[in-house]
């Protein structure tokens, strides 16, 4: 009996929408990837784009535990000497909360092409509104 791999071709995907409010960081981002990627489909091929469309609301209520409000830093370096930042969680939440859920779920997935083309499938709102009304999105309980 041969394995069954899907083809782009034979993939229709679909669209959720997530409601972030309230939710834990690390479970909503491990949920989020495993949509994107096509994990909860039974036709899933590893090396082909069986994911969906996900859009995900009010990111700026997400919920941590801990103390990680204050003390979670995300560093960035430019290549220069002595140019190493490091922002808390607290001030992204204020300044740009989508950051927060998009660098979960991009650690959640593989580093190729093909995650690179699955986290454009990842649309992610501050507030209760989203443009994409017209794609008639699933909610997705998570």
């Amino acid at each position: 009996m041969k394995s069954f791999l899907a083809k782009q071709t034979d993939v229709k995907p679909q669209w959720y929408v997530v409601d972030a409010t309230d939710q834990v960081l690390g479970r909503l981002a491990v949920k989020i990837a495993n949509i994107l990627r096509g994990r909860h489909r039974p036709t899933y091929t590893p090396h082909t784009d069986t994911g969906d469309y996900v859009v995900v609301i009010n990111a700026d209520k997400v919920a941590v535990t801990g103390n990680k409000e204050l003390g979670k830093k995300y560093m960035f370096y430019s290549g220069w000497l002595g140019n190493e930042k490091y922002v808390s969680l607290a001030d992204f939440r204020a300044r740009r909360p989508e950051f927060i859920i998009e660098n979960a779920v991009k650690g959640m997935l593989p580093r190729n092409k093909l995650a690179r083309a699955q986290m454009k499938k990842l649309r992610i709102y501050a507030g209760s509104e989203h443009p994409h009304e017209a794609q008639q999105p699933q909610k997705l309980e998570v």
